[in-house]
């Protein structure tokens, strides 16, 4: 569709208006296809609209990423030049990866699940967490970075993205979470024990405590920090930070200024019982946290990024390893707090000896 529109005479400076339009017809008519064809689902549940229509968008991005790595041609290079041409970036080029794939099945696991009346609480926290925290970076890295001179109208479509996640986080955190089998004894016998009496929680901690160090240091590194380890780090670990693109830059600082208060804060749940929290923000930070590394990383070592800015040969071994971990770490916290639960359940008040009497009566 997009580029048989070469061909029909569109001046130069109209293009973008036509891609925008366009864009918004096709989701329209979708839409309006899939309420009338699915009216149970959406009145069950509006988020099957959502994520019925997200995942044809999820197609459309999987293609522009292969076409961009060469893999299809001529598909959609003209909405790539013409509608969102920082799709094109390396950044951008991951972005529509993991929307193609990780996103895709999300959203296709998601809608059969409300097709057979399932909870999909978890999986929706994550995507929650994972699609917040791609448009966090990538629009304020479109108007802030060198693509800035390059917005189209089709930005202002992708800003109205925005209010999707707001709207679906307050259905989903609503949701009634799964019924918990763990008993009163269970909880209590659980939070009576010591951090050492729990290696894995302390080995999180310590893990927590580690991670945020390194958060706090590639922020100063982004921050400009004249100290000789930065400037080392910068030029011979980590040179992607310095891309005027912009996205590295935002998305350390997004790193420093939410998930370093979200490292003390889960530090501060797995040492003391009770803080029923983090079990659901657990899976709405690993769902940031995998869809942030697995794009900053792409983008160091892909060949759109200019060699300077690449991650050099010889530090492979040591980038990868440490960003590995840094994306690893919160998906082990999460299914830690998804499997045993006990330790952060609120426990009941235990009962008086009248209570008692009258259960035995």
């Amino acid at each position: 569709m997009f580029s048989s529109m070469r061909t029909m005479g569109w001046r130069e400076d109209e293009r973008p208006l036509c891609v925008v339009l366009t864009s918004a017809l096709v989701l329209g008519l979708l839409f309006m296809a899939v309420y009338s064809l699915s009216h149970g689902e959406i009145t069950y549940d509006p988020l099957y609209a959502v994520f019925v229509v997200f995942s044809f968008t999820s197609v459309v991005d999987l293609v522009i990423a292969l076409q961009e790595d060469g893999y299809l041609m001529g598909l959609m290079d003209f909405y790539a030049k013409e509608g969102e041409p920082y799709l094109r970036t390396a950044h951008g080029i991951f972005i529509c990866y993991w929307d193609g794939t990780v996103h895709y099945l999300l959203y296709l696991t998601m809608a059969g699940a409300i097709r057979k009346r399932k909870r999909y609480r978890n999986l929706g926290l994550y995507w929650l967490g994972s699609f917040a925290m791609s448009l966090l970076v990538f629009l304020p890295g479109n108007i802030l970075g060198k693509y800035s001179s390059e917005i189209r109208p089709t930005f202002f479509l992708a800003i109205l993205y925005m209010l999707v996640p707001c709207w679906a986080g307050m259905r989903i955190f609503n949701q009634s979470p799964a019924p918990s089998s763990c008993t009163c004894d269970v909880v209590q016998e659980e939070q009576k024990k010591s951090l050492l009496q729990r290696p894995a929680d302390l080995t999180l901690i310590v893990y927590l405590i580690l991670a945020a160090f390194f958060t706090v240091f590639r922020g100063l590194v982004v921050l400009d920090c004249p100290a000789d380890a930065c400037f080392i780090y910068i030029y011979q670990y980590e040179p992607y930070l310095r891309d005027p693109v912009a996205y590295p830059k935002l998305q350390m600082l997004m790193y420093l200024f939410y998930a370093l208060p979200f490292y003390c804060l889960a530090a501060y749940a797995l040492t003391f019982p009770g803080c029923s929290w983090l079990p659901d923000w657990a899976l709405v930070f690993a769902g940031a946290i995998g869809q942030a590394q697995f794009s900053h990383m792409g983008a160091s070592m892909h060949l759109r990024t200019p060699f300077t800015y690449r991650v050099p040969e010889d530090t492979w071994a040591t980038f990868l390893l440490s960003n590995l971990l840094f994306a690893l770490g919160p998906h082990l916290l999460a299914l830690r707090c998804l499997w045993r639960p006990a330790f952060f359940l609120r426990a009941a008040p235990p009962s008086s000896p009248q209570d008692q009497g009258k259960k035995q009566q």
